[in-house]
């Protein structure tokens, strides 16, 4: 009902008001949010949140400097009172003279088969149940299991002072689980998330009892594995391991903003070789169900496919309006926020290293002695450098071109940069991986990707 009676409204006066004190651009960006959370542990529910959340802000743009404001109230009244406070704070620049004309509304919704809603609190609760008993069942050792499932529709509408209206509708649902698995004083951990921009067909082929299984056999194969050996050695990333380096060693890098400020190891570096000519790295939130998929980003700008990094040459950075503005250049559809309480910024969406022409099992055999990471944990980047250290949830050693045992507690320390030119072997295959992103106190949802890999050497943190 709120979005019904905004569009009811005078919408581009409500613009012009706050564009009266001067301003290159202005946007109203309105979101309501319905959102399920149930978590089982300890071999019960132990947590149900549910709940809807709306509200609207108020952007300016002027003089490169944005001004944001957002309220939870829809009367018109409050919104015009919200225009002027937003006008107020802006100085200089020259008001504008005349209503803006405003284009029909673009709506959009994606492909959901199976809406969250249609199924009751106990049928989500049953899916966790069964997904418990599969990951306690799969070992003795399995001391702890939890899992998660969540589904939210996310709906959005926003009008620019540019005459651009959009409205899309975003249905995500996710599953998550994670183990823990102990023999004696010895403690290893599993984890498995699956989702995206999809409804609970997610569901359809018993994915969540996978998704459990495999964090199971994750927690008892590292618990059962010796230390990984330490040094420096060649490593294979397998395109299972998700695309954590291809998101962290370079896709923070390439957002516009970090670039403009100096906090980037690829500042200025457009048109430069920045990696071997084998890689190409790709941001393309138009892919089809995947989390961190859209039609149109939060500002309004219609999705579309960036090459980021062709061939190993710095080709583009990620642009919401306000950076693009700064570089003369238009946004590329990476304006992203966590909810209408904070203001756009550059954002990844699906990044991915697109896959080569090697077989992987080729790859794999090409090393004489190294490391197989087939899941990557969490880690720290330095966007200003390029270093970071990487911790592998599961890795296994390469023996004379075969994978051998697995290995625990290891971690890869490196430089992005470095490794993205010393990557020599690039596999036909793509792995993706879901997560949520965190940059200036917000969380988006991403996914990110990568074909098998081949490091000649780098440095592997051990025992």
């Amino acid at each position: 009902m709120p979005l019904a009676m905004l569009k009811s409204m005078s919408l581009e006066k409500i613009l012009m008001r706050a564009l009266s004190r001067g301003g290159q651009y202005a946007d109203l960006f309105f979101e309501s949010r319905i959102e399920t959370t149930l978590s089982f542990e300890n071999n019960r529910i132990e947590k149900t949140i549910s709940g809807i959340d709306t509200g609207l802000g108020i952007r300016v743009i002027e003089g490169f400097h944005a001004f944001y404001a957002y309220t939870n109230d829809f009367t018109e009244a409050s919104l015009f009172g919200l225009a002027q406070k937003v006008s107020e704070i802006v100085r200089g620049g020259k008001p504008a003279d005349s209503l803006m004309s405003v284009n029909p509304v673009k709506v959009f919704k994606h492909n959901i088969q199976k809406i969250p809603d249609t199924w009751s609190l106990g049928e989500k609760a049953h899916l966790l149940q069964e997904a418990n008993e599969t990951a306690r069942t799969f070992d003795s050792r399995i001391k702890q299991v939890k899992v998660i499932f969540r589904d939210e529709e996310r709906k959005i509408f926003i009008i620019n002072s540019m005459g651009q209206q959009t409205e899309e509708t975003q249905t995500q649902t996710i599953f998550l689980a994670q183990t823990v698995a102990g023999d004696g004083s010895i403690l290893e951990t599993g984890y498995e998330a699956i989702g995206g921009i999809i409804g609970l067909e997610l569901f359809d082929n018993n994915s969540h009892v996978r998704a459990a299984r495999t964090a199971a056999r994750r927690a008892i194969t590292m618990l059962e594995a010796p230390h990984a050996p330490k040094g420096e050695m060649p490593v294979i990333l397998s395109s299972a391991a998700g695309g954590t380096m291809v998101h962290e060693a370079i896709g923070h890098g390439l957002e516009a903003d970090l670039a403009q400020q100096g906090l980037s190891k690829y500042s200025g570096k457009k048109g430069e070789k920045v990696a071997n000519s084998l890689i190409t790295v790709v941001d393309d939130p138009t892919l089809p169900n995947r989390r961190g998929s859209y039609h149109f980003d939060d500002e309004g700008t219609p999705a579309q496919q960036n090459v980021l990094v062709e061939k190993g040459v710095l080709k583009s950075y990620m642009y919401d309006q306000l950076s693009a503005m700064k570089d003369g250049v238009s946004s590329t559809g990476n304006g992203r926020r966590e909810s209408y309480r904070y203001r756009p910024i550059p954002r990844m969406s699906n990044t991915f290293i697109q896959p080569g022409v090697h077989d992987p099992e080729e790859i794999i055999a090409s090393i004489g002695k190294g490391l197989l990471v087939k899941k990557m944990g969490g880690g720290q980047v330095n966007t200003v450098n390029g270093d970071f250290v990487f911790e592998i949830s599961e890795a296994y050693e390469i023996n004379h071109g075969k994978v051998g045992g697995a290995v625990r507690g290891a971690t890869l320390i490196g430089n992005g940069p470095e490794v993205l030119n010393a990557i020599d072997l690039v596999g036909s295959d793509l792995g993706f991986g879901i997560g949520t992103c965190g940059k200036d106190d917000q969380g988006v949802p991403v996914s990110d990707a990568q074909p098998t890999l081949r490091i000649p050497a780098i440095i592997v943190g051990g025992r």
